[in-house]
């Protein structure tokens, strides 16, 4: 099944405007300490999913379509069996939820805010789960993140990216679509 993505248009164009005004605001010394232990979180993810994903058979390079979604399906059970007890907020701690959402809401200001207020709560994600450790359904559209808030939020290793289902924002793995953590009402 195809998944379907859409792409927030309007936020290349105001991406650079955005990105100049962020560029400009340090973090506190506090702030500073809340980005290192949710990157840090994030990080100590990806490791685990890493070390799972070693002990499963190597695909040889002339794996078969189904022999990778096998794989792909291995690893996924194997990151949620190891994660059985994981929960929200392992990664979006409280400190982070309240930064973050500081973060979205400078973004979502005035007539740019709205439009992406509009892109993200069109997108077809009802009836997604918002529970950690639960794949995120293939036949459900992603809304690409703007380019200008991504530049503005805590840093994810590559093998995570940020999503949005409905107002939530969530941290979901590249690989395997599992929903790693998600934070309620982020979008303002």
């Amino acid at each position: 099944m195809k998944r379907v993505r859409r792409s927030c248009g309007i936020l290349s164009i105001i991406a650079s405007c955005i990105i100049g005004s962020y560029a400009q605001t340090p973090l506190s010394a506090n702030d500073k300490k809340v980005v290192s232990d949710f990157e840090n979180r994030a990080k100590a993810y990806v490791d685990l999913r890493e070390k799972l994903r070693h002990q499963l058979p190597k695909l040889s390079k002339d794996a078969t379509p189904e022999q990778i979604q096998a794989n792909k399906t291995a690893l996924q059970k194997s990151v949620q069996a190891a994660r059985i007890n994981a929960k929200q907020g392992n990664v979006f701690t409280q400190s982070a939820t309240l930064l973050i959402r500081s973060v979205i809401k400078a973004e979502f200001k005035g007539y740019e805010g709205a439009e992406l207020r509009k892109t993200v709560l069109e997108a077809d994600t009802k009836g997604v789960p918002l529970k950690v450790n639960v794949p995120y359904p293939e036949t459900k559209e992603l809304v690409e993140m703007s380019p200008a808030l991504l530049l503005t939020l805590p840093q994810l290793p590559k093998e995570l990216r940020y999503r949005y289902i409905g107002r939530s924002l969530v941290i979901l793995d590249r690989d395997n679509a599992l929903i790693i953590d998600f934070m309620k009402n982020a979008l303002p």
